[in-house]
């Protein structure tokens, strides 16, 4: 099929590269020339703005945006709606709040425009692994955007899971556990590298994968991790969240449901930023205050 790909990142770059492979035909956007130029190289229609791209693909398109979540996705909504003609459909690949995207898809409806949301999972190894694809939106809009999808995912890896809002839902959710998922293991990894055997964590890893309930494709990665850098030295152990976990607890608020393991990962990500622990500072205080408990000074 025939498409247009805004974004030509870490995941839209890769996504173009996949959907060539499989003989689609893709025009492309993206503010960085150096990225155009790649793109275009691998037989990517590289395009001069919106309203080329737009020109460059047959009436209605079907746009598929792989740009940040929040301003930037309103942004290039804004920009493109007054180009695109009635039975466009534009896909929203990022991790949007679900909120957002149905907000989104209800004011495009007036113009004609439908926004497909789909969350997209596989990282950088999607190029040569495929992208888990979780749409939501329209069984129409879907199934025009089904050959893309058949491509783009590995065979069962793309589903089509309710009406607009429902696919980044899934991904928010799916995200949610994933923090859970890292937490566990770090939290198992960093009590082996305490204790007093002198655990080799990359044999540990490895002996794992073969057989064992805690084996996952996480855990391979973390075999690779320990392979390249048995104690972690080269990195500092401080950890970004890109909100997707604080949705996931919203929501769980929202719906009295309780997630507690996924709060708490979430929380473990925000200790990792401080170089200090203030609330660390008080507890040792309130202890020396109470029972005479010794305290170390800076």
């Amino acid at each position: 099929m025939q498409l247009g790909m805004i974004g030509l990142g870490r995941m839209g770059g890769n996504m173009t590269e996949r959907l060539l492979r499989g003989g689609h035909q893709v025009a492309v956007h993206d503010p960085n020339p150096a990225a155009l130029a790649a793109a275009r190289d691998k037989g990517a229609l590289a395009s001069g703005g919106l309203a080329d791209l737009v020109q460059q693909l047959a009436a209605p398109p079907v746009i598929w945006m792989m740009v940040p979540a929040g301003d930037p996705v309103d942004q290039t909504i804004a920009a493109l709606r007054p180009l695109l003609p009635r039975g466009s459909i534009l896909v929203d690949g990022g991790n949007s709040n679900f909120h957002d995207s149905q907000r989104r898809a209800g004011e495009l409806a007036p113009h004609g425009i439908e926004l497909v949301d789909c969350g997209t999972s596989g990282g950088i190894w999607g190029l040569e692994n495929g992208y888990c694809l979780m749409v939501g939106g329209s069984p129409e809009a879907f199934a025009r955007l089904e050959p893309a999808l058949r491509t783009l995912a590995p065979p069962e890896g793309y589903a089509h899971v309710g009406a607009s809002g429902a696919g980044h839902y899934v991904k928010m959710v799916h995200n949610g556990i994933e923090y859970a998922l890292l937490q566990a293991y770090a939290e198992g990894y960093e009590l082996l590298h305490a204790s007093q055997f002198g655990f080799d964590l990359h044999r540990i890893a490895a002996l794992w994968n073969q057989g064992s309930v805690v084996r996952s494709w996480i855990n391979e990665l973390a075999e690779r991790a320990f392979a390249r850098d048995a104690a972690l030295e080269g990195i500092k152990g401080w950890v970004d969240d890109s909100g997707e976990g604080r949705w996931t607890i919203e929501e769980a608020i929202a719906r009295d449901v309780p997630v507690p393991a996924i709060t708490l990962a979430l929380f473990a990500r925000f200790r990792s930023r401080q170089a200090e622990s203030f609330g660390a500072k008080v507890i040792a205080a309130l202890r020396h205050e109470f029972g005479g408990h010794p305290v170390k000074s800076v």
